[in-house]
């Protein structure tokens, strides 16, 4: 661990600091508490929740020891930021350790709803916890208002200020600042690699042993919020449905390995396969297989080249708290004429909505109506939409999201600090 820290370290621009837990510290709070309780309850699938109380006691453990660290290692004029649900707890450790600068949060998942959040048994603990922090950042609107109407039901006497992006929530002589930054991609990075020859030439070589007229891309991590079962369903489902579509058509499915030590995710995909492996058998015909289905990671060329070999991509997620898988498809889209089937319930669907073609992603024949239309979709209307998504995310790429959390944070963006030639920015991160 500490040699893997040593290397990434010399040239990175950022220095690590290990956090030691132990192997069991590790399956409580990891594979426990944050993917058995923060993750399916975020999401909406508290059915799948184990509430065993050795998670929650790991969780607190291992939070205060990345507390710890951080104290160790600051300096004058840090701000902490603190990233994602397995850090939710450290606002609270950093304070029960007398420090007194100011720390922000930003959580890449959803915020649950009331109702769900309420199933969680150390829900008042937990957002104790969070109100520790100074500003908390989220993904959307959505995820904003859900955490302030758990913050007025269940905290006593707390008063919300404000509207719009920034509201400020008052406790007792505590204010804590609340805000909605959307996470994004670094748009140019895509466009100008899927402008590269040797990626343009990658794509065309896909296509060309990809026999049909379009490919439907859909790209994720192996995980049961991605809906893949149902997206496949969905596919099957257009195939029997517009014959026309049959051998002029091809899905590509990638699955990027995720949490195999979980057994539910092997289940998973054992599913996958079993029902890819159904459908090809029943619509393969000579010279066309419907699916395409790959296990592994891309790495990023390859990736952008699927990208833009693909005309049509399948993004379905039942609940993302953004989802850059579509944002990277459209920025990778150059030629302008790719569509996007877009689920309703990812976050990305408020900035991508006037483009993107929304879909329930539990309404199988709604899904499959939807990638004929973007099959059957005239160009014209291909380059209308995707000038609009392109648009959207080119504005708000990823350096307009850090810039509005800085200003919040600090009232600082990027180009404030310096960067100079001979200045590399340093960042620790535990």
């Amino acid at each position: 661990m500490i040699s893997l820290v040593t290397r990434f370290n010399k040239d990175s621009g950022f220095t690590l600091k290990p956090v030691s837990i132990s192997p069991d510290e590790r399956d409580k709070y990891y594979y426990g508490f944050a993917n058995e309780v923060s993750w399916p309850l975020f999401h909406d699938f508290s059915s799948r929740c184990n509430f065993y109380p050795s998670y929650w006691s790991a969780f607190q453990t291992v939070n205060r020891r990345f507390a710890e660290v951080i104290k160790g290692h600051l300096a004058k004029n840090d701000y902490i930021w603190v990233h994602d649900y397995h850090l939710m707890n450290v606002g609270q450790e950093i304070r029960h350790l007398n420090v007194s600068k100011e720390v922000g949060f930003f959580l890449h998942i959803p915020f649950p709803p009331l109702d769900i959040y309420l199933r969680l048994p150390w829900r008042f603990e937990l957002l104790e916890s969070l109100l520790n922090f100074d500003l908390i950042g989220f993904q959307t609107p959505r995820d904003l208002r859900n955490f302030i109407q758990c913050a007025r039901t269940l905290v006593k006497g707390i008063k919300v200020e404000g509207k719009g992006q920034l509201r400020t929530l008052k406790i007792g002589g505590h204010h804590v600042r609340v805000g909605s930054f959307p996470i994004s991609i670094d748009f140019d990075e895509f466009a100008n690699l899927a402008s590269n020859q040797d990626v343009a030439d990658r794509a065309t070589y896909i296509h060309e042993q990809l026999p049909g007229e379009q490919i439907v891309l859909g790209i994720d991590r192996l995980d049961y919020t991605k809906g893949i079962i149902e997206r496949l369903e969905a596919f099957r489902t257009a195939l029997w449905r517009y014959p026309e579509l049959q051998q002029k058509l091809t899905l590509v499915q990638v699955v990027v390995p995720s949490r195999r030590q979980i057994p539910e995710y092997g289940h998973l995909k054992t599913q996958i396969e079993r029902l890819v492996g159904e459908i090809n058998g029943q619509f393969t015909r000579a010279g066309w297989v419907p699916i395409h289905y790959i296990f592994r990671s891309l790495e990023r060329p390859e990736l952008v080249a699927y990208y833009r070999s693909a005309e049509i991509a399948l993004v379905t997620p039942f609940k993302d708290g953004m989802n850059l898988i579509a944002k990277e498809f459209c920025a990778a889209s150059v030629g302008q004429d790719g569509v996007l089937i877009l689920s309703e319930f990812a976050g990305s669907a408020g900035q991508l909505q006037k483009g993107a073609l929304l879909v329930n992603p539990h309404h199988t024949e709604a899904v499959a109506e939807a990638i004929y239309q973007a099959f059957k979709m005239p160009r014209p209307e291909r380059r209308k939409r995707m000038k609009k998504l392109r648009t959207a995310i080119r504005k708000q790429d990823i350096y307009w999201c850090v810039d509005s959390f800085l200003e919040a944070a600090i009232h600082r963006r990027l180009n404030t600090f310096p960067m100079a030639a001979d200045y590399v920015p340093q960042f620790e991160m535990v």
